[in-house]
């Protein structure tokens, strides 16, 4: 079933490999990926666009080997680094494909055995995405996969990235093969097992009918194109998905049919690539590199693991972009201008490559990639990439627009640290990991709602998830490459919360602390972790670690080691066991317990929580006051449309109660619900908004009660019990501004207590219409006076006055019903004092479509 390859061609490749970093180097020191316009949305705009006058235009940007008079050179190297870079590489050791080092690194623990407190954050995300995942179609799935292998095709093709007419169909069939196990292995949900199946038996039959062990969505003269440095669209890539998927089937879901596809489809590309460099050179083949292959060498050096077949790993070296790894090597901090996430995946490759070898060339390499694009290329949510691309080093601040932070970057990344983590255990890696995955990956769902993400992640002053080149995605129409990561990222939440140490004194690093269990089998205990919901009112990170003993008589001792994070304090954090208090070393380490565990341990960790600034990576001294927010791992964001002036130390957090005091006023009218909106500082009557958008935020108002003999604040929760007292209503996004109205017929307006001849303190009545549940706003200054909205002729919102009875239109346009918020505060919800006005800060993570600024000018 399986195409044979010669040893001596294996030899003969195997020569090629072993110095392939050097001599691709030397001899071709052009390094691109395609143009400076080849992101995958310009691709899919050139291609599908149906423009002709652009795609014209842009043609000439996207071939891989231009031409002379477009042709600028990637990076040329001075003559001394050539030589130091041939001595850094006859130092390294050559490994020539032999198996297994990695006996120090931690070891992941499978995704089997952890579990997801449903509740949570990260179990709820989870859980859409689980939805997400169910909805998909089988038929829909594969139908281009039928369609290239000639059989029938039933039902009709999704859209997006995966219709029919796009190179680059298929990629998400591969995220969803690799996703569905994850999320089985996480859930073992049988719907899903079951989909999955069939995803793997309908593919196997499309790789029979052609019979070569080609297998894609799309024909093989795309990889034609390829090897002819002619425009394509990244097969590789492509490719690259459905391995990385049908490998993910047999090491987690146990397929071995999937595995057996993958040596199949691994064989064919094997002999295409032989084939190159037979009839061109090995050097034609890495020109070709210059096109996306997402990260062919990392799932052909994991498969290499399981098989042991020297010709998957000779495979996955000729897949290790050598232009772009050897200025690693050379510790070059010259990633300007590459597109991100190409070249993420061809790092991941290499620490592979590492983790099997010991080669301690790509551990340097791996090392110093993540340093340089956190020090100098990462925003404050621990994200890179503008518009799919690296700008310049340390220049991040003109760089916030609405397509930052592509998501698959942040996945990729995330992968990066999680192997760095597992060689060093050093904090940093973790903690990254924590950042990224919280700001960067938790909010680009569209909160519950199942197969709505996000392509980019706005960072723009007033820029919205919602709004951008691509916005929010649909579920049958997107399918983009972060489509993949997204549903991937959501279906892996809990395979970097434990680390296990294996050998004679076993342990398990806790480094990340979300609400689940893990059953920890090679010392028979279950862990059960329970974090408590963080609030900003009570600024502690809260952690209970309960063991759960399986073990028939004594066991051995094993060591528990839990992060302490480094943005933390010493003072005021506190650990127990078992009710004694431990010892706790400085932030940045991890508190290690060693003993024989028993059933009923229980350890309690209390670290304290606070509001820290980090200013932007960009070195020039205009932008030095440019900061983001964060309150331990929870980057903040103000609700704002780009005011971004705000002083120093003068964040206050939102009191527990506030949530009661949120209201709403409404009116019905011809079946439809208008609802009093404060629109750009002038109250007007609009239909009630949806929850998580800017509308919803601009209908809510606290209702502040007031002694009647001073302005002073009570406690007195907002509802019934507020009629009959008087009060002011401060608009929800912006806080410390007040309703203020003036005389008859005067329209309503937004603004702070000393505007002069404006007053901001009403009479909260029973409502005039005499309807249960409907209140008046009475002018505390001007009796007679009420706040009236006459939604049938959208005359907008005004004071109105009478004297004796009033009349019915009256009545009704001066009653609104009181409802409490469309949209709560956040639990972790801060008051930040701005020069021109305040802000309401809350975790990025928690937004939907609102306006919201990352980055603060701060001021004293």
């Amino acid at each position: 079933m399986y195409g044979q390859s010669s040893p001596a061609l294996i030899e003969m490749l195997g020569g090629f490999v072993l110095f392939s970093l050097f001599f691709a180097f030397v001899s071709s020191k052009v390094c691109t990926n395609g143009g400076v316009s080849s992101s995958h949305t310009s691709r899919y705009e050139l291609l599908y666009s149906r423009n002709s006058s652009w795609e014209r235009q842009n043609l000439a940007q996207l071939h891989l080997i231009r031409s002379d008079d477009h042709s600028i050179p990637r990076k040329m190297l001075r003559e001394e680094d050539e030589i130091n870079w041939n001595i850094l590489y006859r130092e390294t050791k050559s490994y020539g494909g032999k198996r297994g080092n990695g006996v120090d690194f931690l070891k992941e623990v499978s995704l089997h055995d952890v579990r997801l407190d449903p509740n949570s954050i990260h179990g709820i995300a989870q859980h859409t995405n689980l939805e997400y995942l169910l909805m998909l179609d089988v038929d829909r799935l594969v139908w281009s996969f039928r369609k290239t292998a000639g059989l029938s095709t039933p039902g009709e093709p999704y859209g997006g990235w995966e219709a029919p007419d796009v190179e680059l169909r298929g990629h998400f069939v591969g995220h969803y093969l690799s996703a569905s196990a994850q999320m089985w292995a996480s859930t073992h949900n049988a719907d899903l097992k079951e989909k999955m199946s069939a995803v793997v038996s309908v593919l196997s039959e499309c790789q029979s009918k052609m019979g070569t062990g080609y297998l894609s969505a799309f024909p093989s003269e795309l990889f034609d194109r390829f090897e002819a440095l002619q425009e394509v669209w990244a097969p590789y890539y492509t490719i690259h998905k459905i391995l990385a998927g049908l490998l993910d089937q047999y090491t987690l879901a146990g397929s071995d049919q999937a595995l057996n596809m993958t040596k199949w489809m691994v064989d064919y590309f094997y002999n295409r690539v032989q084939n190159v460099i037979s009839k061109h050179t090995v050097e034609r083949h890495w020109l070709s590199l210059n096109e996306e292959t997402g990260g062919m060498n990392d799932v052909l050096y994991k498969l290499y693991v399981i098989t042991g077949d020297k010709k998957h790993f000779v495979l996955a070296h000729l897949f290790d972009k050598p232009c772009f790894l050897g200025l690693l090597a050379l510790k070059a901090d010259d990633i300007t201008g590459f597109h991100a996430n190409t070249h993420i995946p061809i790092v991941v490759g290499s620490q592979m490559r590492y983790e099997i070898t010991g080669d301690p060339l790509y551990k340097e390499i791996g090392m110093f990639f993540m340093n340089i694009v956190n020090s100098s290329h990462s925003y404050v949510t621990g994200g890179t990439s503008v518009g799919e691309f690296w700008s310049d080093p340390k220049r991040l601040a003109t760089t916030l627009e609405t397509e930052n932070e592509e998501s698959c970057t942040t996945y990729n990344m995330l992968k990066v640290s999680r192997h760095l983590f597992k060689w060093t255990k050093e904090m940093a890696y973790a903690d990254y990991y924590e950042r990224a995955l919280t700001n960067g990956v938790l909010g680009i769902q569209r909160g519950t709602d199942p197969g709505i993400m996000i392509y980019m992640l706005p960072l723009q002053p007033g820029g919205s998830k919602a709004r951008g080149y691509h916005g929010w995605g649909t579920k049958f129409d997107s399918f983009w490459c972060c489509y993949g990561t997204g549903i991937e990222s959501f279906s892996k939440l809990g395979d970097s919360i434990y680390f296990e140490e294996e050998g004679v004194d076993m342990g398990l690093y806790i480094i990340q602390y979300i609400s689940s269990s893990f059953d920890w089998k090679s010392t028979q205990v279950v862990l059960s972790q329970t974090v408590e919901p963080v609030v900003s009112w009570d600024q502690r990170l809260r952690v209970t670690i309960k063991i759960s003993s399986k073990k028939q008589g004594d066991g051995a001792s094993s060591t528990l080691n839990l992060r302490i994070p480094l943005w933390t304090y010493s003072n005021g954090s506190k650990a127990s066991l078992n009710g004694q208090e431990l010892s706790l070393p400085p932030p940045g380490n991890f508190l290690s317990i060693t003993k024989n565990w028993s059933d009923g341990d229980e350890l309690i960790l209390d670290l304290p929580l606070a509001l820290r600034t980090e200013a932007i990576k960009d070195d020039r001294p205009e932008y030095s006051s440019l900061q983001g927010i964060l309150y331990g791992p929870y980057l903040l964001a103000a609700l704002s449309s780009g005011d971004c002036d705000i002083k120093t130390n003068s964040i206050t957090p939102v009191p527990a109660d506030y949530n009661s005091h949120l209201i709403t006023l409404s009116q019905q009218f011809n079946n439809s619900v208008f609802v009093l909106t404060n629109s750009d500082g002038v109250l007007t009557t609009k239909e009630s908004p949806e929850k998580g958008t800017d509308a919803a935020l601009k209908a809510i108002f606290r209702l502040i009660i007031t002694n009647n003999n001073s302005d002073t604040e009570t406690s007195s929760p907002v509802a019934n019990s507020a009629v009959g007292g008087t009060v002011v209503l401060e608009p929800f996004d912006f806080p410390g501004m007040f309703v203020l109205h003036g005389g008859e017929g005067e329209g309503l307006g937004v603004g702070d207590s000393n505007s002069s001849n404006r007053s901001f303190t009403f009479c909260l009545t029973d409502g005039l219409d005499g309807e249960d549940g409907t209140v008046s706003l009475e002018s505390e200054s001007e009796k007679g006076c009420f706040v009236y909205a006459e939604v049938a002729n959208n005359n907008g919102v005004e004071m109105k006055c009478g004297s004796g009875l009033f009349d019915d239109g009256f009545r009704r346009g001066a009653s609104f019903r009181l409802g409490g918020g469309i949209s709560k505060y956040d639990p972790i919800s801060f008051v930040g004092k701005g020069v021109k006005r305040d802000f309401i800060l809350v975790p990025l993570l928690s937004l939907r479509d609102e306006s919201y600024t990352v980055y603060f000018n701060f001021s004293t």
